[in-house]
């Protein structure tokens, strides 16, 4: 199995892509102000176990829609991109599956989740799902909020969950 990583723009910065034979494994909103530094690949290669080669132009679908939904437009993106789920199984692939399946501008919350993902009492899961996401914005955990309707974290920055939301409500 091979691995390529590309860059696609976000209002964030640069998110890596990281995609395999079977369609994109991982596309990550760093943590740091530039992306391309060498940990992120590292710790990408450790969860691959394999080195992921730079081919520019991989992401250009993806930007593509990044640039639409950034700009107000509904995007489904897993109609338009192939999803490679390795990074991911078990109860979290489930509830990650379930998150795919809510509508844009709409919300839902992580015990709701857990309840359509047939684990009721699983809410502290699904938000652990959420936080390891190995698909940021494309499966929308930013549309799991908290059971009194108030957004919660998105990762170490909830102000890009609250844009997000605010992206969606128009």
């Amino acid at each position: 199995m091979t691995f390529r990583y590309d860059f696609a723009p976000t209002p964030f910065g640069d998110a890596l892509a990281v995609f395999s034979d079977e369609g994109i494994v991982r596309f990550d909103l760093s943590e740091s102000e530039d992306p391309h530094v060498p940990w992120l690949l590292e710790g990408v290669a450790r969860q691959l176990h394999a080195v992921p080669e730079p081919d520019p132009g991989a992401a250009d679908e993806l930007a593509h829609l990044l640039a639409e939904y950034f700009d107000g437009t509904p995007v489904a993106f897993q109609e338009h991109l192939r999803l490679d789920w390795r990074l991911t199984d078990g109860f979290a692939r489930t509830a990650l599956q379930t998150i795919s399946g809510i509508a844009w501008g709409e919300t839902m919350s992580y015990g709701d989740v857990a309840v359509m993902a047939e684990h009721p009492g699983a809410a502290r899961a699904v938000g652990t799902a959420c936080r390891l996401t190995p698909f940021s914005i494309i499966v929308p955990v930013h549309r799991v909020v908290r059971s009194d309707g108030s957004p919660g974290h998105y990762g170490a920055h909830p102000e890009r969950k609250r844009f997000l939301l605010d992206l969606e409500a128009g």
